[in-house]
């Protein structure tokens, strides 16, 4: 470590400041992470607010969780040698905003100022109190000002060159200064800023109430615009993030240009589009719902943005998106799903040839995403979050893409009415399940938009019967880009849901990878418990007696301190009966519901860790040889769980560090580049990235509801998990003659609609091989007699 001196311009002033640079001669390069880049501060969480390229250097900033007047978050340069300038001037806070000013040629990003000769100028909090979320090009002078928001709908115009501040609306934060109006925007939690149109447009999505902490179906966030005076204009009651054109950090060229926003709802992911002065809005499928929180926090800032292809990328809802820069109306086809991901990512552009993602790896506060099979102290001891350069190609090949989302979920709507225009295209696989509860039959009318041009045609008409269900399986040549539905009749409980996913190819093999960690048929040899400790380092306890801690070279030092190894060994210890397996499959139980997942032959978690935060307020959940996202509580956690891969390891423990993933249950033999070994032997590691983890085995497993099983006529099941598996069958059989009916979870939350019922002869079995594409949440069985009976599913 050494220090140089640098200019630095606060206001009108110079100074002279220390730099820290961090040095390191080869750098570790495990999975696209630098160990030796993870960025720090002291507070509740570590995030990454934007990346931005200026100067042939890359720019990042971090950001605390609630910190409006600044926090001990750092602006960092990184140069092509990877080498990592800390800037002393840092002030901090919660910033995430970024805009290029082309007139000035200067980088804004958070509440710092950089020239074409690096100079770095700040505007300290106390001047521009907040939050800052964006940055965006001034409606009356664009040459000399430029405005910035926060996440408490404050708004700012700057002068960029005397830094000059004045209030337009008040930050929301009750220690902002008192000028400026009050904006009764509802909704919080600001995201996204851009200038289009004669507007400035602006985006929360969150909302403070005590249920917008437990139910993501709470009403939540907003859509607006500004046109120079006065407060915030809402445009749609939404939860939205991203709003960006195709001018992108610059802002548009010119004045007409489209504005694009991304949001969601309950119901599936929005975009919004402004074209001529009018909003359009459309919907698309969710790949995770470990974003679905109302009060906002799981979102951190999907982007939109131009990675040097012909296709810009958008990261939404745990999908990578392809995004044509020419979206309109008559102009929008192209949107496809490129794969799903497990990381957290704030921002991301392209450097030097490689994609660089900021993500939020590592939060000592666990927010609200609590669980009794979790240990209640696992958690980084000190935030941290790093960058994940990976080669733009690599984003086809993360998860297999999978997409659910509604247009209506348990919606009243009357005669004629038609819902917003939903993804139609890019998946293997696209299932429809109709229902409502009205008492005569209503018959939807579906349209679609063949080519993206704005024009609709006809494509099937489906009759749903009084207060019942249908489920379509789309056909290859049933296409089109965008599909809408229209009601005949009017209803309440309507529910309108699509099952999209692509075809899941990978074989039962685990990736060389992850060579060196135990299988079920061996004894781990190298075992231990971790945590991310404080002053950047990976505390490994092997007995209560031995404790190792791994630095940023990767490199191993045995502590002598058994208080150490016996505290970390206590804090992180999972905690016992988090799961039970019977005869029939493995049984996980949260706030008072049983859900049922697979077995895999001969496997024991007997050892292992279970759960853990692996990603800010995002789960890694290890059941029976499966690994699973599991969303935080206030997204509805198990009822929205998705497998990522079956990969029947013994892993004794698991956790998150300086972005990567770290497992311990590990064979002494072995040699890998991503084994991490002490020099006595005794310490080990295997060390990759969380979306590693899609590399592992085909999701599949056998287990079910029933095995031989005492049952109640009428009283349905247990749930048991259906999403995202690939090839699916069912065998049924009964003691006594009876009939035996499954029913789906429509979208997770409990709409439960029937699938098919299956007549048994006592002691004979039935089996049923599910369509290929067919898909649901869960399923469960209910029998028409008190019977013993078995329902037992194989996923392959």
């Amino acid at each position: 470590m050494k220090k140089l001196t640098t200019r630095v311009l606060v206001g009108a002033s110079t100074i002279l400041l220390a730099v820290q640079i961090t040095k390191a001669a080869e750098p570790i390069n495990i999975s696209g992470v630098y160990p030796h880049l993870a960025m720090w501060n002291d507070e509740g969480e570590c995030g990454t607010g934007a990346v931005v390229p200026w100067l042939g250097n890359l720019y990042a900033i971090t950001y605390a969780p609630h910190l409006p007047g600044g926090s001990s978050d750092k602006l960092y340069i990184i140069s092509p040698d990877l080498k990592q300038t800390i800037f002393e001037g840092s002030v901090g806070g919660t910033p995430a905003n970024r805009m290029i000013h082309k007139e000035s040629k200067q980088l804004l990003i958070g509440p710092y100022l950089v020239d074409t000769q690096a100079n770095v100028r700040v505007i300290p909090p106390s001047k521009m109190y907040g939050r800052l979320t964006g940055t965006a090009r001034h409606l009356k002078d664009p040459i000399n000002h430029v405005y910035y928001a926060t996440m408490e709908e404050g708004l700012y115009s700057v002068n960029i060159h005397t830094l000059e501040v004045e209030t337009l609306i008040r930050d929301g934060n009750g220690k902002a200064p008192k000028a400026g109006i009050r904006s009764k925007l509802p909704g919080y939690h600001g995201k996204g800023l851009y200038t289009g149109q004669g507007r400035l447009i602006y985006s929360n999505n969150g909302q403070h109430s005590p249920e917008a902490r437990k139910d993501p179906t709470t009403e939540s966030g907003a859509l607006a615009q500004w046109f120079g005076e006065g407060d915030w204009e809402l445009v749609r009651r939404n939860q939205f993030t991203e709003i960006t054109g195709a001018g992108g950090l610059e802002g548009n060229a010119f004045s007409q240009d489209p504005v694009w926003s991304m949001g969601w709802d309950a119901r599936s992911v929005l975009l919004a589009l402004l074209e001529d002065e009018e909003w359009t809005f459309y919907r698309l499928p969710k790949g995770s719902h470990s974003y679905d929180g109302a009060h906002g926090w799981n979102t951190e800032w999907p982007r939109i943005r131009d990675i040097g292809e012909s296709d810009y990328l958008a990261t939404m809802h745990g999908t990578f998106w392809s995004f044509p820069p020419t979206f309109t109306k008559a102009n929008s086809a192209g949107i496809a799903p490129r794969s799903n991901y497990l990381k957290v990512i704030g921002d991301f552009c392209l450097w030097n040839n490689r994609l660089v993602l900021g993500c939020d790896d590592s939060a000592r506060s666990e927010f609200l995403n609590k669980r009794s099979f979790k240990p209640r102290e696992s958690a980084a001891q000190e935030s941290n979050s790093n960058l994940w350069f990976i080669n733009p190609k690599q984003l086809d090949h993360f998860g297999v893409a999978i997409g659910r989302g509604s247009v209506w979920l348990n919606d009243s709507i009357e005669k004629g009415a038609v819902s917003d225009p939903y993804l139609f295209s890019g998946y293997d696989y696209r299932l429809l399940q109709l229902k409502h509860d009205a008492a005569t039959p209503i018959t939807f009318v579906l349209e679609v938009d063949r080519e993206g041009t704005n024009e609709w045609t006809p494509l099937r008409s489906i009759t749903v019967p009084a207060k019942g269900a249908v489920s379509h399986l789309f056909s290859a040549d049933e296409a089109g880009s965008w599909i809408r539905l229209k009601s005949e009749g009017a209803a309440s409980g309507v529910t309108a849901h699509f099952h999209y996913r692509n075809r899941d190819t990978r074989s039962a093999l685990n990736s060389p990878l992850f060579a060196g960690i135990v299988t079920q048929y061996q004894e781990a040899s190298l075992k231990g418990v971790m945590r991310s400790m404080d002053h950047k380092t990976l505390g490994l306890a092997l007995s209560e007696n031995e404790y190792y801690e791994l630095n940023s070279r990767m490199e191993w030092v045995k502590i002598n301190d058994a208080k150490k190894a016996t505290e970390l060994m206590r804090s992180v210890k999972q905690p016992k009966h988090s799961y039970r397996v019977d005869d029939a499959s493995v049984i996980v139980e949260e706030d008072g519901q049983r859900w049922r997942f697979p077995k895999n032959d001969a496997y024991s978690n007997d050892g292992s860790r279970v759960c853990r935060e692996v990603a800010t307020e995002r789960d890694l959940l290890n059941l029976h040889g499966t690994f699973y996202e599991l969303p935080a509580r206030n997204a509805q956690g198990m009822a929205k769980v998705r497998p990522i891969a079956t990969h029947n390891l013994v892993i004794h423990d698991f956790c998150s560090h300086a972005g990567l993933l770290l497992f311990t249950g590990l064979d002494i033999a072995t040699e890998s580049d991503h084994i991490f070994r002490s020099s006595d032997g005794k310490a080990a590691v295997w060390a990759g990235v969380v979306d590693d983890l899609w590399k592992l085995g085909k999701v599949r497993g056998h287990g079910g509801p029933w095995k031989n099983s005492r049952v109640k006529e009428g009283i349905p099941s247990d749930p048991y998990i259906m999403t995202a598996y690939d090839k699916k069958s069912v065998t049924l059989e009964s003691a006594t003659p009876t009939e035996i009916s499954l029913e789906v979870d429509v979208d997770g939350t409990g709409i439960w609609v029937p699938y098919r019922s299956f007549k048994t002869e006592a002691g004979k079995a039935v089996t049923h091989t599910f369509p290929e594409g067919f898909s649901a949440y869960w399923v469960r069985a209910v029998c028409h007699s008190d019977t013993t009976a078995t329902v037992q599913f194989v996923y392959e």
